[in-house]
């Protein structure tokens, strides 16, 4: 369950370091389960990635805009999603992550930053009308701003990509909960989280052996 890159589309193998990484993606440039190509995709408005076009009511405005970039680098990047890793089978690969716990100032600062931008969905995994590779929303579908459908930060970190987040209360510097922003320089918080959770998997799977858990967090 750790440092593990998922079974994706445009994932490594493998996490490892690249030279570079692009812009809002260079945080996880010392270890990575993406390449600079994907990185500079994430940045695009219309990306080749997933050929979402972001601006399906109206162009975002660049404050909400900046947390979409980081939310691809996030999820094409961070090597320290392995406890939430979930099998599916889709054009876009075979794992997917679900309920990942998100710091309350990730999903603050996202619902902040976007209120004012507009979309006609709640569930941007599914549900669009496609024409000529683009993404359109659907009938009847009222594009209003991002708080009609999101009421709350909560909504919007759970719903947007059926529940791959889970809002929690939790803040960042607790060692509880995951980062999609963090200071390089002083490395990346997520490493200890994700082995937080792996243990507790392991001691819920294996509870007779709980007492060895830092021995196996060690060997793995």
């Amino acid at each position: 369950m750790l440092n593990i890159c998922m079974d994706a589309k445009y994932h490594k193998k493998k996490p490892s370091p690249e030279n570079k990484l692009h812009e809002q993606c260079s945080l996880w440039q010392d270890n990575a389960c993406c390449t600079l190509n994907t990185t500079m995709e994430t940045h695009l408005d219309m990306s080749s990635l997933y050929n979402f076009n972001f601006g399906h009511c109206t162009v975002m405005t660049p404050s909400c805009r900046k947390h979409f970039i980081q939310d691809s680098c996030f999820y094409e990047c961070s090597p320290n999603l392995g406890p939430w890793i979930q099998e599916v089978n889709s054009s876009w690969g075979k794992e997917r992550i679900l309920n990942v716990p998100l710091c309350w100032e990730d999903c603050k600062e996202w619902w902040q930053d976007c209120r004012t931008s507009f979309t006609c969905k709640s569930d941007w995994h599914k549900g669009w009308v496609w024409k000529a590779g683009k993404n359109y929303c659907p009938d009847l579908a009222l594009c209003q701003p991002f708080s009609h459908y999101f009421p709350s930060p909560a909504d919007l970190c759970e719903k947007i990509w059926s529940n791959s987040y889970k809002a929690t209360k939790l803040h960042r510097g607790s060692g509880r909960c995951l980062q999609k922003w963090f200071d390089p320089s002083q490395g990346n918080p997520n490493v200890e989280v994700a082995r937080l959770y792996a243990s507790h998997a392991i001691s819920q799977q294996f509870p007779d052996i709980v007492f060895l858990t830092p021995l196996l967090l060690f060997v793995l």
